[in-house]
């Protein structure tokens, strides 16, 4: 198992980390209601998908 010889120093260690980034969440709107949804994903506002009726909407 591969052990380092020597400790990283906070810069190294922080330029590292500086990549580690998160992604905004995607969203696309609905082709029934036009609300903003996230992708292959039913809508929450009219509970369509693929322009079926497949859930309840919320109230």
């Amino acid at each position: 198992m591969a052990v380092p010889k020597r400790k990283m120093s906070r810069s190294n260690t922080r330029a590292r980390r500086s990549q580690w980034k998160a992604t905004a969440v995607v969203l696309v709107s609905c082709p029934q209601c036009r609300s903003p949804k996230r992708p292959h994903i039913a809508c929450p506002e009219c509970g369509t998908y693929n322009r079926r009726q497949v859930i309840e909407p919320k109230a």
